[in-house]
């Protein structure tokens, strides 16, 4: 898959990683979709660099929604600490 695969494959994630861990978050949907989309391309990536899959194999779609929601749950402690100081 290329990088416009990942790019809307993130789309898709990134409202599913919202959907999953629902909540306030400080960047609104835009950034999260974003975030969707950054941690989709990156745990897409590194699955697939570790050999656990490959290009088209469907289990990237987990490790592209596990890359979201730790990125997502990782902004989430980044910016809410940095609200609260």
């Amino acid at each position: 898959m290329g990088i416009l695969g990942w790019i809307i494959f993130g789309l898709i994630v990134g409202a599913l990683a919202k959907f999953i861990m629902p909540g306030k978050d400080p960047g609104g949907i835009i950034v999260t979709i974003l975030l969707g989309i950054v941690g989709a391309i990156v745990g897409g990536f590194l699955g697939q660099a570790l050999g656990l899959y490959g290009p088209n194999d469907p289990v990237g779609f987990l490790m592209a929604l596990l890359g979201a929601i730790v990125l997502l749950l990782i902004y989430r402690m980044a910016v809410g600490r940095r609200a609260v100081v």
